[in-house]
């Protein structure tokens, strides 16, 4: 049986390091780009094969990737602490990249640019959070700030902390987003109530609620569009 090949081994072109430096970084496969981030394989397997098998847990989906931990990488043979750490790390980045570009565009129009602004934020957590857009008058994004964080099911909401921090901001308009990482979007009867709740409380304050978003990987439900608010 003939030896494995280590990575300094291979043909130039075929090494991760060396292919970005001389093809350019859109060159590389995902599992190379990793193995880059892991530096070394084991004895048994190289870097790229050990990417590779960690893409394969998550059927070569980067989004799901992103939603393991640390601990969840150290299951697999070859991945120590800091290789995990690099890798965290590295598609912790990356969501914080898609978010500043989309913090470029800091006008709400309709729900979809909601869900653009915040889905980095969101579409990843394990447990729920909830979060409040304020606005001015021309629907121009003054802040954004997280309210409640819970469990996988539910999370807690004080109304007076959404009314002083909007009233700080000088709001005139705030929208209401939290996420759901069960993965059904349907507004519970919690939810439909606290809106209601709060939708309440702004109308004292001639603040408009002008929306409700509950966050998926994917996809969104909107109060607004689907009638109700």
């Amino acid at each position: 049986m003939p030896e494995k090949l280590s990575i300094t081994d291979w043909a130039l072109q075929d090494r991760p390091r060396e292919k970005l430096m001389v093809q350019g970084r859109q060159s590389l496969t995902d599992a190379e780009l990793i193995a880059i981030l892991i530096g070394s394989g084991s004895t048994k397997e190289t870097a790229v094969e050990l990417a590779k098998r960690i893409l394969n847990s998550v059927d070569n989906n980067l989004h799901l990737l992103g939603k393991q931990s640390i601990s969840d990488l150290m299951k697999f043979k070859g991945i120590g602490e800091a290789k995990a750490i690099s890798i965290v790390a590295a598609l912790e980045l990356g969501r914080r990249r898609k978010l500043s570009d989309v913090l470029e565009k800091k006008q709400i129009k309709k729900s979809q640019d909601v869900f653009a602004l915040m889905h980095p934020l969101l579409s990843d957590l394990p447990h729920e959070e909830f979060w409040v857009i304020f606005l001015n008058r021309k629907n121009d994004v003054l802040d954004k700030q997280k309210i409640g964080q819970g469990g996988i099911h539910s999370t807690s909401v004080d109304i007076r902390l959404i009314m002083k921090a909007a009233i700080d901001k000088l709001a005139v308009a705030i929208i209401l987003c939290h996420n759901h990482p069960t993965g059904n979007l349907k507004a519970s009867k919690a939810d439909i109530s606290l809106t209601k709740q709060i939708v309440n409380a702004a109308e004292i304050l001639e603040i408009s609620v002008l929306d409700h978003l509950i966050i998926g990987e994917k996809k969104y439900f909107s109060f607004k569009d689907e009638g109700l608010i």
